[in-house]
């Protein structure tokens, strides 16, 4: 029987702890890992109390009636602890034997910087651990700009094939993602309708209800346009707006994605005013409390010019899609904790009812990515009553994954695409092109933006963004959703 090895590097980190434990123990209790799986905790300052912490980090981070002690003997029995300081070769050796077992798979999960991915694979190629039953995983963001995400991706090439790589981006595996791709393509009902002839627009928003939460380091240095809009709302796009793939097969499906990053419309530096908004949030009120602004953080630089906020009307330029935007939005200290794409239909030609309502004709497809996954329709109806003659009325046609699904639980994204590494699956991942591709669009607009040396707008924490950002789609005679 062939066995096989997950390798965590960095596995003392924030990752490890709160995302890749737990969700491993998941995977141990819906009986989805090998008995002979081996888990390779590495870390420079990882000792023999490692595995009490583990302990701790899952019986905190799992929900309490998910906790099953003898499901966690039995994880606990799967992980091994080997100290390992990065940046000295002569280590590595002891890795082979473990990171090599014959005929076996060796999944080696880069939790660190990417600065490391580099000296972490030279040291195990040089050391003998890399072999073709290796798979590595990396975490987003690849890269600063085009140019470093070329340079970390040259960097993998040189000690591994494509099909050796996987990327993650933690939206893709989740529940509701994925099932947008059925939705559109086990469904005639909307991919007949899923064109430029039956949609008006297209609204995606991920909103942070948190600050900056301690990662100034990070934070000012990428701005949330680097931070999610190259990769979150750019993949939920993408999603959207692809043709049907051949099959599911990864290439298929990543081929569709490629060709609509290739079809954005570039945004000028002389459409920055009406295409692009750069917010940044000052002190405000969140949950009834009172908090900091960005530049009150700790840590904080005065002089900082980082934005916290996003939003730009992008376009697909393609039959399917001409002429037909897609708003994009993202910001921390919003209202709520948000992720949802909102297809917008096209009203009916003629219009036979109440003039007073005929704001009202306008069907909406609902996909719900957080905090509760589902997909909702909104539809007219008649209004109930004998008085109410043809009063119409906006109801929900819901359909709500917590509450309908069969299985006990949604899955957590990690546990999907931990999964999917073990099997093989890289229809969940991004590919090295689809990376650049996204890059090259984003330094366009960082290019544009800097060109213009305007500061963020301001916008209170606790609030949907500047003003300017309503601006943005009031201009096309639209409306964000908490405003209709």
């Amino acid at each position: 029987m062939s066995s096989t090895v997950i390798a965590i590097f960095g596995a003392q980190g924030d990752l490890a702890k709160r995302k890749l434990f737990p969700s491993l123990y998941q995977l141990e209790k819906a009986g989805l890992l090998d008995d002979e799986l081996k888990i390779l905790a590495l870390g420079r300052n990882i000792n023999e109390d490692f595995i009490e912490q583990t302990i701790a980090h899952i019986t905190k981070y799992v929900p309490q009636d998910e906790l099953d002690c003898t499901v966690l003997d039995a994880f606990i029995a799967k992980l091994e602890v080997e100290q390992l300081d990065f940046a000295e070769p002569s280590q590595y050796f002891k890795l082979k034997e473990k990171l090599s077992p014959p005929d076996g798979l060796a999944i080696l999960y880069y939790a660190t910087a990417a600065s490391l991915y580099d000296l972490i694979s030279e040291n195990l190629a040089e050391a003998g651990c890399l072999h073709d039953g290796a798979r590595v995983v990396v975490e987003k963001p690849i890269g600063y700009d085009l140019s470093s995400s070329q340079e970390i991706n040259n960097q993998l090439a040189r000690y591994f094939k494509e099909s050796q790589i996987y990327r993650i981006d933690h939206y893709l595996g989740k529940e509701t993602v994925q099932n947008l791709i059925a939705l559109r393509f086990a469904n005639p009902l909307f991919e007949t309708q899923w064109n430029l002839n039956h949609i008006s627009h297209v609204e995606i928003t991920v909103a942070e209800h948190v600050g900056i939460e301690g990662r100034w380091g990070y934070f000012d240095k990428a701005g949330q346009l680097r931070d999610m809009v190259q990769n979150h709302l750019l993949q939920l796009l993408c999603l959207v707006a692809m043709d049907p793939p051949s099959d599911l097969s990864a290439d298929s499906i990543r081929n569709e994605k490629v060709k609509v990053l290739k079809s954005l419309k570039t945004i000028t530096p002389e459409m920055m005013g009406t295409h692009l908004v750069r917010g940044r949030y000052t002190s405000g009120i969140c949950d009834g409390q009172p908090v900091p602004g960005y530049l009150e953080e700790e840590g904080a630089n005065q002089s900082s010019d980082t934005e916290t906020f996003v939003a730009i009307k992008a376009e697909v330029d393609s039959w399917r899609w001409a002429g037909v935007p897609f708003y994009l939005r993202t910001g921390k200290r919003m209202p709520d904790k948000m992720s949802q794409i909102i297809i917008h239909f096209k009203a009916a030609p003629h219009y036979i009812f109440d003039p007073d309502q005929k704001h009202l004709i306008n069907n909406r497809l609902i996909i719900r990515l957080q905090p509760d996954e589902g997909i909702s329709l909104q539809v007219m109806t008649k209004a109930q009553g004998l008085d109410k003659g043809m009063r119409l009325r906006s109801d929900p046609l819901k359909l709500s994954f917590s509450q309908n699904s069969t299985s006990e639980r949604i899955p957590d994204a990690y546990e999907r695409l931990l999964l999917e590494v073990l099997k093989g699956n890289q229809y969940l991942f991004v590919r090295r092109d689809e990376v650049e591709y996204a890059w090259k669009w984003c330094d366009q607009l960082v290019s544009g933006w800097n060109k213009h040396a305007q500061p963020p707008k301001k916008y209170p924490a606790g609030t949907w963004g500047p003003a300017s950002s309503i601006a943005l789609i009031t201009r096309d005679d639209r409306f964000w959703s908490e405003d209709v």
